[in-house]
């Protein structure tokens, strides 16, 4: 049976990849074929991904006859069919903070994907706008002071355990900390600590190995 990820190293698709390996998903459905992508390369086009990706964007996952892109929408799909207990089915007590904290990632995705774009993807004769950089540092700062006030002080993000909420925004502290110092935030910064412990985000990250994306530990506002 086709089972295949369109991925690119340290993108929204490291959600999925962490979701399948939490779950187990190769031992049930068999080993996982992941097609890698570039940013910014012409082969996401040329590829099979606009057959399963209505706006050409990793994720998109194939199993068997099923297509299915956006990653919060292959979240919940993967959780709701092959792991109930990681999500949070309707008529459950946490199921709206659960939802809740699974579009509050994509805020928050949104945000660093800004960044990406500004910091990161613009080089002259473009010139990145600091008014537009510092506004959307600010917003992320935001976004993650709000998640700060969420957490408790031990555990995940929802009371009963770890779920897909916390891979949906788990992975954005991989990205976040090269726009804003989480030192700031001490329980965010011990739940980012919390997550990456789990055996099966060490093993994505062993698979992604070092990330090829950002040059520096850091991007400040740059000067107007």
């Amino acid at each position: 049976m086709t089972f295949k990820l369109h991925h690119v190293q340290y993108a929204r698709s490291f959600r999925i990849l962490w979701a399948i390996e939490e779950i187990g998903l190769q031992d049930r459905l068999g080993p996982l074929e992941v097609i890698e992508y570039q940013i910014g390369s012409p082969e996401m086009r040329e590829s099979t991904l606009p057959q399963i990706s209505p706006a050409v964007r990793i994720p998109a996952l194939e199993i068997g006859d099923l297509k299915i892109s956006e990653s919060g929408a292959i979240m919940e799909y993967l959780l709701e069919t092959y792991a109930p207990d990681l999500g949070r089915a309707p008529g459950h007590a946490e199921r709206p903070a659960y939802l809740q904290w699974i579009h509050y990632a994509e805020t928050m995705g949104s945000l660093i994907e800004n960044l990406n774009l500004q910091m990161v993807f613009l080089r002259p004769p473009a010139k990145a706008s600091p008014v537009v950089i510092k506004m959307t540092v600010a917003r992320l700062r935001a976004a993650l002071a709000g998640l700060e006030a969420g957490l408790r002080d031990e555990g995940y993000l929802l009371p009963g355990g770890f779920s897909g909420a916390d891979m949906m925004l788990g992975f954005n502290l991989f990205a976040a900390p090269f726009y804003v110092d989480l030192a700031q935030f001490p329980k965010l910064s011990a739940y980012k600590a919390r997550v990456e412990r789990r055996a099966a985000f060490q093993r994505c990250v062993a698979r992604e190995g070092e990330q090829r994306f950002y040059a520096q530990d850091f991007y400040p506002v740059p000067e107007a």
